[in-house]
């Protein structure tokens, strides 16, 4: 028996920004600190890496389950 996928949603219990990070982590089963590394690495390079997380900051809906 499989353990059902958690919904992709903004954590945001445990965000520094937007939760998109710790979301995607904890929908993944990643790292939080290790996917922020991550981002932050990214930025470095050209691209459009911040406008990629305010779009999936206003997309992703937030998770309201405390």
């Amino acid at each position: 028996m499989t353990v059902p996928a958690l919904p992709l949603r903004r954590d945001l219990q445990h965000k520094m920004l937007g939760g998109v990070c710790a979301g995607i982590a904890r929908r993944y089963g990643l790292s939080v600190t290790g996917l922020r590394v991550a981002f932050v690495i990214s930025c470095v390079l050209p691209g459009p890496q911040i406008l990629a997380y305010l779009l999936l900051w206003v997309l992703i809906p937030a998770d309201r389950g405390y």
